[in-house]
């Protein structure tokens, strides 16, 4: 990881083809001052007119898109993985709300039909056994330019236009592993669609997807068709584990004790199809097997904790079933992301003026967001590594002055982080834990500043 903007930026950005060299160029400019201060305005990230302005025509050209930005990035995030690894593809969907005041040309519907913006449909990836988040594996913006329509999921499928394609439409879309790299496509309620597990399967990929409806037909292993619900019923518990649920507004915290089951399942082909699903679906009925956890005794009035999840992974232990619910239980990360893209960088904040231009912006802060998330990795793996083999030896130096520590003393990564964390905020303590990426960055924005002081303090006039 490069945790210098302006070499970061050089990273991710120096091999976009914009139409022009320059183009490029103003691209690294603009992404390392945006790095810089990711929740600043255009103004505040670029300071001056001249840098203000340019960036500016940068997204106003029409020459290039959303698409070009982010392509080598997300070109080598798809390319990374060795032999044997397995990766997980985060699905979700958020909406960027730009609110119903806004006359910026091109935007859609979004919220109860509202607000104005799109939605933007994210794969990000990460490996399952580190936690590292390795970057985005591709993007999907789409508008509602019409109310969304109402009625049963079966009567809709036959539209072509309905927004659940955005599920398969990425998977296509991201396309097959590379070879000896498993993919497992991790997604919630909302992607729980026969059409979504065949577009997976066509490509190559597993999946980890949580069930939607527990009522839906099933066939077991003797043949027998039945609904999902009483094939879970049927089946023996296969161990006991304990969950900490956190407290909302509505319940407060509590250990929830959970019971675990699994089985093989088919799903046979829906009864109303379209000519996709028709081409596509194999002769006999889609193996997989289901794990389901459910809390046992839930408190009076407290709903149960129950997860089903369909996965095209074998199961027929209990520990492959834990490794399963370890693999959907990452999906949060994904909600993180987008999280950093609209609280970190503040997308919804910008007042550009088409909905091209909103998508260029969108673009690059895609991106950026990605490492914002890093910066937490950074203690987690090799906590012990010297600071200096892994950022500028002078933000070690000047991290440790302004930190009061020894002078001589070699920071470890960990304490580097740590210490970082400080400036943003953390205090530290043992009831405080690790440091969230909002506080990191915070730190970091303040360490670059002071790197700047130093620097123009070092510089001789004349």
């Amino acid at each position: 990881m490069d945790v210098d903007p302006r070499s970061w930026a050089e990273l991710e950005f120096g091999e976009c083809h914009l139409g022009d060299v320059r183009r490029t160029r103003r691209l690294i400019e603009a992404a390392s001052q945006t790095l810089s201060r990711p929740d600043g305005s255009t103004p505040e990230q670029t300071e001056v007119w001249a840098d203000c302005k340019a960036f500016y025509r940068l997204m106003d050209c029409d020459d290039f898109g959303h698409e070009e930005i982010t392509a080598p990035h997300i070109a080598r995030t798809r390319a990374s993985g060795a032999e044997g690894q397995v990766r997980l593809l985060l699905n979700d969907t958020t909406e960027l709300n730009y609110g119903g005041k806004r006359r910026a040309q091109g935007l859609g519907l979004v919220g109860h039909n509202t607000g104005r913006g799109y939605f933007l449909h994210t794969a990000l990836m990460r490996d399952p056994d580190t936690g590292e988040v390795i970057g985005v594996a591709g993007h999907d913006i789409y508008y509602r330019h019409t109310p969304k329509k109402r009625g049963a999921k079966n009567s809709r499928r036959r539209d072509p236009d309905r927004e659940s394609t955005v599920w398969g439409r990425l998977i296509d879309r991201i396309g097959s592993p590379p070879a000896g790299v498993r993919w497992l496509h991790v997604c919630d309620r909302g992607a729980d669609d026969y059409e979504v597990y065949l577009h997976a399967r066509l490509q190559s990929c597993g999946w980890v997807i949580r069930a939607a409806r527990l009522n839906r037909r099933v066939e077991n292993q003797a043949g027998e068709t039945l609904s999902l619900e009483e094939h879970l019923r049927g089946q023996p518990c296969r161990g006991c584990c304990s969950l900490d649920v956190a407290a909302t507004d509505k319940r407060p915290t509590r250990k929830a004790r959970l019971e675990l089951r699994f089985a093989r399942v088919s799903l046979p082909m829906p009864r109303v199809t379209n000519a996709w699903i028709r081409q596509h679906a194999p002769q006999e009925s889609l193996g997989m097997w289901v794990v389901e956890l459910i809390e046992v005794e839930p408190p009076a009035g407290a709903e149960p904790v129950r997860w089903v999840l369909l996965t095209s992974e074998e199961v027929t232990s209990v520990e492959q079933a834990r490794r399963v619910i370890d693999y959907y239980s990452q999906r949060w990360a994904v909600e993180e992301y987008h999280k950093a893209l609209k609280t970190g960088c503040r997308v919804e904040s910008r007042q550009y003026q088409t909905a091209a231009r909103l998508e260029r912006v969108t673009g690059l802060l895609s991106i950026v967001a990605v490492q914002l998330l890093r910066m937490r990795y950074l203690s987690l793996h090799d906590p012990n590594r010297p600071a200096a083999e892994v950022v500028p030896a002078e933000w070690v130096e000047v991290l440790g002055t302004i930190r009061k520590h020894k002078h001589g003393q070699t920071l470890t990564i960990q304490q580097f982080v740590k210490n970082l964390a400080g400036l943003g905020g953390h205090l530290g303590r043992k009831c405080d834990g690790q440091p969230g990426w909002i506080t990191l960055w915070r730190g970091l924005e303040k360490l670059l500043l002071i790197l700047r002081g130093v620097r123009a303090a070092r510089k001789r006039c004349g």
